[in-house]
């Protein structure tokens, strides 16, 4: 991975052949340096929006379980809903993690993900549930999505069929975060296929480490025949602790190999994001003053930065 500061026409992430689209400009850093080892910027809060739409869609995607990914959504989620920005989480993963982090039963649910996916008659506006955080919407999931992954493979077109039927949410929401399942299977490949950037949630742990080469060969492949414009927007440590040499030697592991694209944000370790799934809201609301609260609002800062486009 090259690094990419420094000159006045930083490429976008996602992709130059999108005329006129390049990343945001960051704040200049300070002299702190940061859990990645190198200087922190100033992500500074990005203004508010006189209007709404042209959805930025962006899959939040590791085939490694635990890593992190549906925690992330939801903070990553509320912390942009907390920007202004219109939000709507996909919960595209059959356990149904996002909906219960969230304060849903997925059993109770009548139309899900599934249904959209599946039924013709089912639309959008049918789906997309309210969640407590003003400003952010959910589209739901249960065990049912799990018969999808089979019926679709029959399917014409049956990559893009998640990015047909999220097509009419792009004009009412800023940012669509889609919270994958632990594989890279058909599902996953949806997923990819409707968004504009991947985000990596990376537990700070060597065996973390391995699956990274497989996940970046099969978004290569993905970009490569069914979605040109997909990028990898960036890498995301998670579950850190800076206490231990294990974990700084697994992120100094991980930005030299990756350089700038992993996010200077690193998600640490702490008990309050199992407590936060038990009451059913985001950290940001649940303990809205704690390290993590901030650590989220930071990434949100950071995530626009690296994907408006200007």
């Amino acid at each position: 991975m090259n690094d990419s500061t420094g000159g006045p026409q930083e490429p976008s992430l996602f992709g130059d052949e999108v005329p006129g689209r390049r990343l945001a400009p960051v704040d200049g850093g300070d002299d702190t340096v940061g859990p990645t080892g190198r200087p922190m910027p100033h992500f500074s809060q990005p203004p508010p929006l006189t209007t709404h739409g042209s959805a930025t869609v962006i899959a939040m995607c590791n085939q490694k379980g635990g890593v992190g990914k549906t925690t992330t959504t939801i903070n990553l989620g509320a912390a942009l809903a907390e920007l202004g920005r219109k939000v709507l989480l996909v919960d595209f993963d059959p356990q149904g993690s996002l909906s219960v982090g969230l304060g849903f039963n997925p059993h109770e649910l009548d139309l899900t993900v599934y249904n959209l996916l599946m039924q013709r008659d089912v639309t959008l506006t049918d789906v997309i549930c309210k969640t407590d955080v003003d400003g952010m919407d959910l589209v739901p999931s249960n065990i049912d999505l799990s018969a999808a992954e089979v019926q679709l493979v029959n399917e014409v077109a049956r990559e893009q069929t998640l990015s047909r039927v999220l097509a009419p949410a792009l004009a009412n929401y800023d940012v669509i975060l889609i919270d994958c399942q632990p594989s890279l299977g058909l599902l996953t490949i949806n997923s990819l296929t409707a968004s504009d950037g991947v985000i990596v949630p990376l537990e700070c742990e060597y065996f973390a480490l391995r699956g990274v080469a497989l996940l970046k060969d099969t978004i290569d492949r993905v970009t490569e025949r069914l979605n040109p414009r997909l990028q990898i927007i960036g890498l995301l440590g998670t579950m850190y602790d800076g206490r231990t040499l294990h974990g700084r030697e697994v992120m100094q592991t991980l930005v030299d190999g990756w350089g700038e694209t992993v996010f200077h944000t690193v998600i640490r370790r702490t008990v309050k994001f199992s407590d936060s799934t038990v009451a059913g809201e985001p950290i940001l609301s649940y303990a809205s003053t704690s390290t993590a609260a901030a650590s989220y609002r930071q990434l949100a800062r950071e995530v626009w930065a690296r994907c408006h486009a200007v």
